[in-house]
């Protein structure tokens, strides 16, 4: 099966010369990369978020195999939904689904539910992949999409499927956590709330980032995705989160009264 992108031509450039050449603007060649066990990128427009994503993937040796964990935004009838087999497609090319992988996580968890429709028309994990072959060839994925309400249970069982997964397969392998931070408010208020979130981040602390997103209302629309990544992380031995970069939609449209926030983090 393959997947087609759905929203190549509006989040990003369906031409592959143009998305090369803007995914090249937006990555820094001077950043010194580091080996990572996962990364948090937003998933907006490029002309919005691109240069936080770029920032952050510049910051990390890519291995050749990712999980991809995001939010979906549509009503789904499978909390956690995952592809197993098959190809995405990108302008920059094709991405194979690495099916040994997947089907080791699957294993370690009956919550995980094979479910290539969630993913069909959903964005927040196809925006991740040009940015990873921008920088790797012949690289291979495994999508992993979470629909709203998950309760915390489930997300811990997930992350701990994903580093038993990892485990056992004995690859080198990056987990993207993708997520945007606050929607629509004021940027003073997105830059409050969303550092309460990226404090618990910093700690590795998927807990205390699961309350403090429910607690104070913030509009962080991966937060599920990112506490699982975290879940996962620490399995796997991390020992620190670093921000690579921050900012709002309205460093790029001057607007600042209606912002959306974007950070980029890597976990080592």
């Amino acid at each position: 099966m393959k997947r087609k992108p759905s929203v190549a031509g509006y989040f990003y450039p369906s031409n592959p010369r143009a998305l090369h050449d803007l995914i090249e603007r937006m990555v820094d060649p001077e950043a010194e990369a580091k080996k990572a066990i996962c990364v948090v990128s937003p998933h907006a427009g490029y002309e919005y978020s691109g240069y936080v994503a770029g920032s952050v993937f510049s910051s990390v040796k890519l291995p050749e195999k990712f999980i991809i964990i995001g939010p979906n935004h549509r009503d789904v009838s499978t909390n956690l939904a995952i592809m197993k087999q098959g190809v995405w497609e990108t302008p920059l090319g094709d991405v194979p689904i690495d099916t040994s992988l997947a089907e080791r996580i699957m294993e370690n968890s009956d919550l995980i539910v094979e479910d290539e429709r969630s993913h069909q028309l959903e964005h927040s994990l196809e925006v991740q992949v040009p940015f990873v072959q921008y920088f790797k060839k012949n690289v291979s994925i495994v999508p992993i999409s979470i629909a709203f309400h998950v309760p915390f249970d489930e997300l811990e069982e997930l992350g701990k499927a994903i580093s038993k997964g990892i485990k056992e397969s004995g690859q080198e392998v990056l987990i993207i956590a993708s997520t945007d931070m606050s929607h629509y408010v004021s940027q003073e208020e997105a830059k409050e709330k969303d550092f309460r979130a990226i404090e618990k981040i910093l700690r590795l602390d998927a807990n205390g980032l699961y309350d403090v997103v429910k607690r104070e209302h913030i509009s962080m629309c991966g937060y599920q995705p990112t506490v699982a990544a975290l879940i996962a992380s620490k399995e796997l031995d991390a020992k620190k989160a670093e921000l690579i970069k921050y900012r709002t939609s309205g460093d790029v449209s001057g607007n600042f009264s209606e912002v959306v926030g974007y950070a980029g983090i890597r976990i080592v």
